[in-house]
């Protein structure tokens, strides 16, 4: 399900760098006045082909387990509700998350779907079920589908597709470690659209990165 948006932005809500990136745009949302439709990619799912005993450390089942879970909810609150509820969600559960340390809250209750959990957070009973129903799958499939359609394979979250003047680009990232000031932000968006709208530009990258500023990333 998609709308008509100057950006979309693919989320799963355990990545800390996905929750990172979107504090930053939605900074720069609010400053150039953007729309932003934010859809779904579910880390569990994007990973559905590996082992995960095998090809992760301890605790990414849990992990990636609470991220598909919650966004089966999050797909059956959109379908109900339209997609302008996304983003309150994202922003309670992202700074639950990553930010006020009710993680466990989630990991260690992600089997029975962390109803106690949802319910604290104002989410109505009607919706506490789907985090248990499989039946939503395809839909985060089919957005997943649809952002690495745009970006290709081998990426992970985020991934931003944003229009201007008619023209959209994709891409994956970018990955930050903090939410950048005011006017850094609409600075880091211009330059990443000056990249990502030339022609040639396939790839920048460097393995070196602080740790998410988290404590910091709801100021």
């Amino acid at each position: 399900m998609s709308v008509a948006a100057d950006v979309e932005f693919f989320w799963d809500p355990m990545c800390p760098w996905a929750w990172i990136t979107s504090r930053w745009v939605t900074k720069v949302a609010e400053q150039r006045d953007l729309s932003v439709d934010w859809r779904f990619i579910c880390l569990r799912l994007l990973n559905e082909h590996r082992d995960y005993e095998k090809d992760f450390p301890p605790g990414y089942v849990e992990g990636h387990g609470s991220g598909l879970k919650l966004l089966r909810v999050a797909a059956a609150v959109r379908a109900a509700e339209g997609p302008e509820r996304m983003p309150d969600l994202y922003t309670q559960w992202g700074g639950d998350i990553h930010v006020r340390r009710r993680r466990k809250e989630l990991t260690e209750h992600f089997e029975a779907g962390f109803p106690d959990y949802l319910r604290s957070v104002g989410v109505d009973e009607r919706y506490l079920a789907a985090a248990n129903e499989e039946s939503w799958d395809d839909e985060l499939r089919a957005d997943r589908d649809e952002a690495l359609s745009r970006t290709g394979k081998e990426v992970g979250t985020p991934i931003i597709s944003f229009t201007r003047n008619g023209q959209t680009q994709s891409f994956f990232g970018p990955v930050i470690s903090e939410v950048p000031p005011d006017d850094r932000a609409v600075a880091l968006w211009d330059a990443v659209w000056e990249l990502a709208t030339f022609s040639g530009f396939a790839e920048l990258k460097r393995s070196l990165r602080d740790k998410p500023q988290l404590e910091t990333s709801l100021d």
